[in-house]
């Protein structure tokens, strides 16, 4: 369980955390990629992590897989639909202790105007207190959903039989929190 003097309202620092997915690319590679935090904001109960809530809007439009062609591709309707679907957002329901360091914190992930109650396992790293006098804490973890089940259904079949693009999206989360004053 997480020390006691954490409990607070956090804001999650965008400069150093990643909202990241993983997707197979012609069932041969992984493409990575990330999106850019609109609002991240979480408030911690060390005494009782079922108290704790955790709210996260990333935009859309801001895919970035390192190919512009390829993010150009995925803010179409044929993945994202940013232009009726400007935002992912994750509202936590609940945060569950499972012992030692980990957590896991259920909540509504909302792509392309689908919302599905998903659970993410969360480890926290630590925290310390920054050069600028501020206090931080730090998780990470990952899950994976089926991008079908949120109405991405783009694909295309390979002459080896396979697909461009896989079902299965891992998405992982690298998070670094500052308490608010």
């Amino acid at each position: 369980m997480y020390p006691s003097e954490l409990t607070g309202s956090y804001t999650i620092d965008p400069a150093h955390s990643r909202f990241g997915f993983v997707a197979r690319h012609a069932m041969v590679t992984k493409v990575r990629g990330s999106l850019p935090v609109i609002e991240a904001v979480a408030t911690l109960d060390a005494a009782d992590p079922s108290a704790s809530s955790v709210r996260v809007v990333l935009d859309a439009a801001g895919v970035d897989t390192g190919n512009d062609q390829r993010d150009e591709h995925l803010r179409t309707h044929d993945f994202l639909d940013v232009a009726a679907h400007p935002h992912i957002t994750f509202t936590g329901t609940g945060v569950k202790h499972v012992g030692g360091d980990s957590f896991e914190v259920t909540g509504e992930l909302s792509i392309r105007g689908v919302t599905r109650e998903v659970t993410v396992p969360l480890d926290y790293t630590g925290s310390a207190v920054d050069v600028m006098g501020a206090k931080r804490v730090g998780f990470e973890g990952g899950v994976v959903i089926n991008r079908k089940e949120y109405g991405v259904t783009f694909n295309a079949v390979l002459e080896t039989g396979g697909v461009m693009v896989s079902e299965r999206i891992t998405l992982e989360f690298d998070l670094s929190a500052v308490k608010d004053a």
